[in-house]
């Protein structure tokens, strides 16, 4: 039996939520450095982000709403590798 592991990184994340939201802005900026050596980090070095994304399809939702349908886009990576996802959403 064969095991693949997919290589996961801002880039994957970024290409995820632009494809889906066709954002006007969007940075997704990989803070795993700043948790290295924390109790229940996995120290991949690819498990802690954030997000900055200005959509015109998240301007019509209230934060809570827009942040799910982020997490539904990601929902593989949030299954397999993201440890931590912090979301800024701007008008």
């Amino acid at each position: 039996m064969y095991s693949i592991t997919l290589y996961m990184d801002e880039s994957t994340i970024y290409k995820k939520l632009n494809d889906f939201f066709l954002p006007d802005h969007l940075q997704v900026i990989n803070d795993s450095h700043k948790h290295k050596g924390h109790s229940g980090s996995p120290d991949t070095g690819n498990s802690h982000f954030s997000i900055i994304i200005k959509s015109n399809q998240l301007c019509s939702m209230n934060r809570v709403a827009g942040q799910r349908l982020i997490y539904k886009v990601l929902k593989k990576e949030m299954q397999n590798g993201i440890h931590a996802l912090s979301i800024k959403i701007l008008n």
